[in-house]
C-alpha cells in the first residue's frame, strides 16, 4: 500500500513539474520572447541575401580615385589554389574622402595596366560605399579572376567572376559589409564581454551561418542587419524589420553603444524607434 502511495505521489510530482515547464514555455512563446527552453531555427540562412537594397550602386561612395603606381611583387591569397601566391601585381593607391587609404593589388592575369585599372576603379567605388568603421583596418584589395567566394581580412579578397554574380543579384555591397566586418570588428568585439553577454541575452542567432559559426561569423552576420534596421529601415520590409529587432535586440543595442563611424550611410539617415531592452 505504501509503495503504491509513493508511486502515485511520484507520478503527481512529475506531472506537476511537467505542467510548470509547459506553462513557462507557453508564456515565453506567446509573449514573443527569446525562448530559453526551445532553440528555434534562425530566421535566415545568411543575412547577405535578405535584401539587395540595403546599399545600392546609387548610394554615396567615399572613393575618390586610385592612382596607378606600377607593378610590384605582392603575396595575395587566391581561392582557386587554396593558398597564397606571389605575383607581379598591378598596384593602385586608393584614397577615400574620410581620409582612409588602401592599396589595390590586381593579379597580372588581367593582362595590362589598363584592364587592371577598370576592375580597380570598379571595386574601389563599391568598397567606398561601406561605412568608415568597416574600412579602418582594410589595408588593401586583392583582385583575381575566377568564380570563387570573396574573403574578409586586412586585405579584402575579390574574384571578379563571383563579383559579377553578386552584382547581378544586387548584393555586392552587402557582401563587402560582411567581409569588411571580419577585417575591422571581429578582433575587437567577437570576444568582448559585452558582445558575449548580448549573445547570451538574445538567446538566438539571426542566421544559421551565425549559429553554426558563432565566434567567426556572428559579428559579420549581425552587423549587416544592424545597418539595415538603424540606417536603411525604409528599404527593408516591415516583416524583416520586426524579425531582426525581435531576434537580436541586445546585439543591436551593443552596436548602438559603440558609437561607430557609419559615414557615409548616415548621410541618408532615417530616424528609428529605439528598441527597449527589458
Amino acid at each position: 500500500m505504501f509503495k503504491t502511495l509513493k508511486m502515485s505521489m511520484r507520478k503527481q510530482l512529475i506531472l506537476a513539474l511537467l505542467t510548470i515547464i509547459s506553462s513557462l514555455i507557453f508564456v515565453e512563446t506567446v509573449q514573443g520572447g527569446l525562448n530559453k527552453y526551445i532553440q528555434a531555427d534562425p530566421p535566415y540562412g545568411g543575412t547577405i541575401f535578405i535584401d539587395p537594397d540595403i546599399i545600392t550602386s546609387a548610394d554615396i561612395t567615399t572613393f575618390q580615385g586610385a592612382i596607378y603606381s606600377g607593378q610590384g611583387m605582392r603575396r595575395m591569397y587566391d581561392r582557386r589554389v587554396g593558398g597564397f601566391i606571389t605575383v607581379n601585381a598591378y598596384l593602385f593607391n586608393a584614397t577615400f574622402s574620410d581620409g582612409l587609404t588602401a592599396e589595390i593589388q590586381v593579379n597580372p592575369e588581367f593582362g595590362s595596366s589598363a584592364a587592371a585599372e577598370v576592375v580597380a576603379l570598379k571595386y574601389g567605388e563599391v568598397v567606398g560605399r561601406i561605412p568608415t568603421v568597416l574600412r579602418k583596418n582594410v589595408r588593401g584589395l586583392w583582385i583575381h579572376k575566377g568564380n570563387n567566394l570573396f574573403g574578409g581580412g586586412c586585405n579584402l579578397l575579390i574574384h571578379t567572376g563571383q563579383g559579377d554574380g553578386y552584382e547581378a543579384g544586387g548584393i555586392l555591397e552587402e557582401v563587402f559589409i560582411h567581409e569588411a566586418s571580419h577585417a575591422s570588428l571581429d578582433a575587437s568585439h567577437s570576444s568582448a564581454p559585452g558582445w558575449l553577454a548580448a549573445q547570451s541575452s538574445d538567446g538566438s542567432f539571426i542566421s544559421r551561418y551565425a549559429r553554426d559559426f558563432p565566434v567567426r561569423e556572428d559579428i559579420a552576420e549581425s552587423f549587416l542587419v544592424y545597418l539595415a534596421v538603424r540606417y536603411r529601415s525604409d528599404r527593408i520590409s516591415q516583416a524583416n524589420y520586426d524579425i531582426i529587432t525581435q531576434t537580436i535586440p541586445t546585439r543591436l543595442a551593443y552596436f548602438d553603444s559603440q558609437a561607430f563611424d557609419i559615414y557615409p550611410l548616415n548621410m541618408n539617415y532615417k530616424s528609428y524607434i529605439p528598441v527597449v531592452i527589458r
